[in-house]
């Protein structure tokens, strides 16, 4: 352990005599292992004062040791603790003078730094007494219970989270102490303790390795609605660790085999769905979640009680790095402000001291906000959807974040927008950019395979879809016949057609890009409705998507796939886009650059590569002039229509994935190949299909090594659809081709009859066969 071997060169380090040293590391170790083992010398009291005295100055303890030992005897059981403040205020600054350093120094360089005074307090029992003193009155059972004041709690709470970030391992043991964890939450009741206890309890989770479930939580319904709105969104914080499944960020990463094999364990629900459930069940709490992302910056409270909660983060040091920015900007508009009444300076001198400047207001809020939003997104992602659907909706989350969209959450930079300490404006870091993200990540969950995508228009534009449906003769969608015209959003524009706004002024090296296409294309995803295809054409988003692949020639392999995904959506099935395609790449360069973003990374680009078949398909059975007229002269459905191009494709998709390798971002291109070669079985064309494979086998002199590992992501995705209706919908309802006949199509290429001409064994060679092998998650 680190901390252990610092005992003699750190906190347990002297300059007199070697016998002083080797007395003093002594000690050290002793009180490490009687820690550790539970017996023999464990804390700092059972060391006698002289011993103590006589030690301190060379082991450079500080007085620490002494202290503590003052600590104990004042805070026994029938103690009143009058004396316990006096004594941690002695403690208080020898310890957050060093968690100062930990905040503003560069991490990698705080992480090499030592901490001897936090140490020494740890190690001399400091943390387990104020875990004591905290939980005292809570331990006694006489009638008259020992009351400890808030200042004294708020010490406690600070020296223990100065602590826990300066040393190593302390944080992980007080979360092993559930019952501690859960006594914290008691202590959010009280305004004056809420921050420190919040940030202790934030800090706590973050490490602790069993998340802890809410319904332990005493009282939680009841202390939710004792919250103020600023408490609130503190507080979403906190139950951001409580509902995000642990491995979230990472998702697409997991292999599908590791997640199938997790699931197999877990049967019932995670704690992660427990704790948004009972989240759900607090009456009022999503629509004050609502009234908070949505409340406007001058709808804020008085500045005087921010100004109180700013100073106490100044001393709690989690957030120093943004109060370091906030400190600032609110330095640069004070002396402007002073500047520009120069006549009545005493005037503006006091105003400034009490008023909060506009721009503090604001990341005030945006701060806020990036909680709220992101614990809504979570709960839309979970297993009650539907729930949580019906209340953003009724509760007017989409209108109200419209209304904010221009002033807040899209505004432009001031010239001193707030950063944080070491960054830059377009860093990911940036208050300001984080919540531009999970707005758009907000608007990703609430689209996505949703009826209630539609509130993201206002009136005129649903008339609009309704007038685009009756023009091309073609039945409304019924969610746009049946939106609630009372829930949508109001003004001029919609939150969608805002968004295709800022999205098409994006700078190219923007890494908004990503989430803004990803959020469009959520509106676009389940049925293809022709209606919200033409709503997105006729603003000139398909021209957008063409000018970024090909003219900007974008690297991003993240931002070309979900150009590539939107694109996708966007033209499937539609044979104006399709049109609108070829009249944009009007030239063999244009195209060939196009093939080449293709081509690429045929994992980023599969999706398109899916549509543009599908939709050939489509048009090829229909007896239209005007889809004749587009099949004849669109460059894209033409290199499309030609049989080797289908099959290079269909060889490579196969080829780039394996069973041991899937994740959810990569099975698309499995359900590709199945979709190309679903697509010539209806045209009888199947046993062709197979047999090139074969023949292209031979040509790269390696027989069987295409057919065998196709045979393999077969069996696998026997084993992953089927019982998975959700799946299952989503390819029925983005291909157009009932899951029936992707189940027989499936079921055909497995099929061990060796005279079939559509089973896969038949293009396989025994001596190159290798289809029995199990595959799990080694």
């Amino acid at each position: 352990m680190a901390a252990v071997a610092g005992a003699g060169t750190g906190p347990g380090s002297g300059t007199g005599t070697g016998g002083t040293r080797a007395a003093t590391t002594n000690i050290l170790a002793q009180l490490r292992h009687g820690q550790l083992s539970g017996r023999g010398l464990t804390r700092g009291a059972q060391i006698t004062e002289a011993l103590l005295k006589e030690r301190d100055k060379q082991a450079k303890w500080n007085g620490i040791p002494l202290l503590l030992q003052k600590l104990y005897e004042h805070s026994h059981p029938n103690s009143d603790f009058s004396q316990c403040q006096s004594i941690l205020k002695e403690i208080s600054p020898l310890l957050s003078m060093e968690a100062m350093v930990y905040v503003t120094e560069d991490r990698k360089a705080a992480q090499e730094s030592s901490f001897p005074n936090t140490y020494t307090f740890d190690l001399f029992g400091g943390v387990d007494l104020l875990v004591e003193i905290l939980m005292r009155p809570t331990l006694i059972t006489q009638k008259k219970k020992q009351k400890i004041s808030d200042d004294l709690i708020k010490d406690c709470l600070s020296i223990l989270y100065n602590t826990c970030i300066c040393t190593e391992g302390v944080t992980r043991r007080l979360a092993e102490r559930n019952d501690f964890v859960l006594f914290l939450f008691t202590l959010m009741t009280n305004k004056k303790t809420f921050l420190q206890t919040a940030t202790l309890i934030e800090d706590i989770l973050g490490v602790k390795k069993e998340m802890i479930q809410l319904d332990d939580i005493p009282n939680l319904a009841s202390l939710v609605s004792s919250f103020d709105q600023q408490q609130l969104a503190n507080f979403c914080r906190i139950l951001a660790v409580t509902i995000s499944e642990l491995d979230t960020g990472s998702d697409d990463k997991h292999t599908l085999l590791a997640k199938n094999a997790q699931q197999k364990k877990n049967l019932g629900p995670s704690r992660a769905e427990i704790n948004q459930a009972t989240l759900l069940n607090i009456p009022g709490f999503i629509e004050r979640l609502c009234k908070l992302a949505t409340r406007k910056v001058s709808e804020t409270t008085g500045t005087s009680s921010f100004l109180q909660e700013l100073e106490e983060w100044y001393t709690w040091l989690d957030n120093a790095l943004v109060l370091d920015a906030l400190m600032r900007v609110a330095n640069e508009e004070a002396e402007q402000s002073s500047t520009e009444s120069s006549d009545e300076s005493g005037l503006a001198n006091t105003s400034t001291r009490t008023q909060l400047p506009q721009s503090m207001k604001i990341m005030h809020e945006i701060m806020y906000k990036l909680e709220v939003l992101y614990v809504l997104c979570v709960l839309l992602m979970g297993r009650q959807r539907n729930q949580v659907h019906k209340m953003i909706a009724e509760f007017r989350l989409i209108p109200g974040l419209n209304n904010l969209f221009d002033k807040l959450i899209w505004r432009k930079h001031s010239a001193s927008a707030l950063v944080l300490h070491g960054h830059n404006q377009n860093c990911d870091c940036s208050p300001d950019i984080t919540l531009k993200i999970q707005f758009l990540r907000l608007l990703q969950s609430f689209s996505d395979h949703h009826e209630n995508k539609y509130l993201l228009l206002n009136s005129q534009e649903l008339n609009e879809l309704s007038a685009i449906s009756h023009k091309a003769n073609i039945p409304e969608v019924d969610a746009v016949v049946n939106t609630d015209r009372s829930l949508v959003c109001d003004g001029k524009r919609g939150l969608l057609t805002r968004l295709l706004q800022v999205m098409k002024k994006e700078p190219a090296e923007s890494s908004f890009r990503f989430w803004q296409a990803r959020a469009v294309e959520s509106f676009l995803r389940g049925t293809t409705s022709y209606a919200d295809q033409m709503f997105l054409l006729k603003r000139g988003l398909l021209e957008h998507i063409l000018y970024c692949i090909v003219d900007s020639e974008c690297k991003s392999r993240d931002v070309l796939q979900s150009y590539f995904d939107l694109l996708g959506e966007l033209m499937k099935f539609n044979i104006d886009a399709f049109k609108r395609f070829n009249k944009y790449i009007n030239t063999d360069e244009k195209f060939q650059i196009f093939l080449n973003q293709i081509n690429s990374s045929l994992v980023d680009s599969n999706m398109l590569v899916r549509c543009i078949t599908l939709s050939l398909d489509r048009f090829e059975n229909q007896s239209d002039a005007k889809v004749a007229e587009v099949l004849s002269e669109c460059r894209l459905l033409s290199y499309m229509s030609q049989m080797s191009m289908r099959m290079s494709f269909l060889f490579r998709l196969i080829n780039i994935i394996h069973v041991q390798t899937l994740t959810q971002e990569n099975v698309s291109c499995l359900n590709t190949s199945l979709v190309i070669l679903m697509l010539a079985r209806r045209k009888e064309k199947l046993p062709f299909y197979l047999r090139t494979l074969q023949q292209m086998e031979y040509t790269e002199k390696y027989p069987g090594f295409i057919l065998n590992n196709f045979h393999s992501l077969l069996r696998f995705w026997q084993q992953h659809y089927l019982n998975k209706d959700k799946d299952s919908t989503c390819l029925e309802n983005s291909s157009c081709i009932s899951f029936t006949y992707w189940k027989e199509t499936v079921s055909i290429l497995l099929s061990p009859d060796r005279t079939s001409p559509c089973a896969i064994v038949s293009y396989i060679d025994e001596a190159y066969m290798d289809i029995d092998r199990d595959f799990s998650e080694e």
